[in-house]
């Protein structure tokens, strides 16, 4: 049974005249009335009492009416729904982002999103690069703003969009706090303040220190940056982190790495061939087009 049939069997029935029904429709009375029937036999029953030329809804097509009523009604809310969502500048997108970004560079985003496409609603999620694989494994999510991320389930688009440097965070009052350069080893006999495993940003870290040969004591693992920034700001640790918002409002001096060299990359990543609504392409268009043009300054 299609929508186009319960359109047919309405007018019929609120008309209960199959000549006249078959002129407003556009379509020839044999037509119509084959169309009738069909859902007739499809529902085992009939639905119009006849006499003569003459046709009468009877109880069991007042009661289909009833439901035909709701379908239409639906199909048509539907429709209005997806309208809405395929509309250019409308629509809405999921998006994800590693804990870093939300200081800064997602909420410049967002209000410079506000401004181009008013109309477009936003569902943001912050959380780990690994989180946020699965998400978008699962279609929960749209696009990611991360470092780059592999799913061994689905292909991944990953571009690029810019490069930050890391650096080691030291106390005021530390030895190295005078310094500009260091090499990543010099502090291998510090405390050192790190993000919870399961970070890709961990991981980044444990694999630098691991290339100059050495195993950090890690006495604490905080959920987020500033955290990390606050207890060596207190002289329990160093760490390394990328440049943060806010750092300089922490007891800290940051210290560029020579040796080997610090920077991780972050890029945008979505489900290869997979659909996603035209408000999420114009939205990955958009970070593309302007992150990579800030980067090339």
């Amino acid at each position: 049974m299609e929508i186009q049939q319960l359109h047919y069997f309405k007018l019929v029935a609120t008309l209960q005249h199959m000549t006249q029904a078959a002129e407003q429709l556009n379509i020839s009375q044999p037509a119509l009335s084959k169309s009738i029937a069909n859902i007739e036999q499809e529902l085992g029953v009939p639905l119009f009492d006849r006499q003569g030329r003459s046709i009468f809804l009877n109880r069991y097509g007042a009661l289909f009416l009833e439901s035909v009523d709701i379908i239409l009604a639906e199909h048509s809310k539907v429709m209005q729904e997806f309208a809405e969502i395929t509309r250019p500048g409308y629509g809405e997108v999921s998006f994800g982002f590693i804990h870093t970004l939300g200081m800064e560079v997602v909420p410049d985003l967002m209000a410079r999103m506000s401004e181009r496409y008013p109309h477009m609603q936003f569902t943001l999620t912050q959380s780990t690069s690994l989180r946020l694989l699965k998400l978008l494994e699962d279609g929960d999510i749209d696009l990611c703003l991360s470092q780059k991320i592999e799913s061994k389930l689905l292909d991944i688009n990953w571009v690029e969009l810019w490069t930050e440097e890391l650096f080691v965070i030291v106390p005021e009052n530390h030895p190295l706090a005078e310094r500009e350069y260091i090499q990543l080893v010099e502090i291998k006999d510090d405390p050192f303040i790190s993000i919870k495993r399961g970070n890709s940003l961990r991981q980044m870290v444990d694999t630098l220190f691991e290339s100059v040969g050495v195993t950090t004591n890690t006495t604490f693992s905080a959920e987020e940056m500033h955290t990390v920034a606050g207890f060596v700001g207190s002289g329990l640790g160093v760490s390394l982190i990328p440049n943060i918002k806010g750092l300089d409002q922490f007891n800290v001096k940051k210290l560029r790495i020579s040796e080997p060299a610090c920077f991780r990359k972050i890029g945008l990543s979505w489900v290869k061939n997979r659909y996603i609504s035209p408000a999420a392409n114009d939205f990955k268009d958009f970070l593309i087009e302007t992150l990579i043009k800030e980067q090339n300054k």
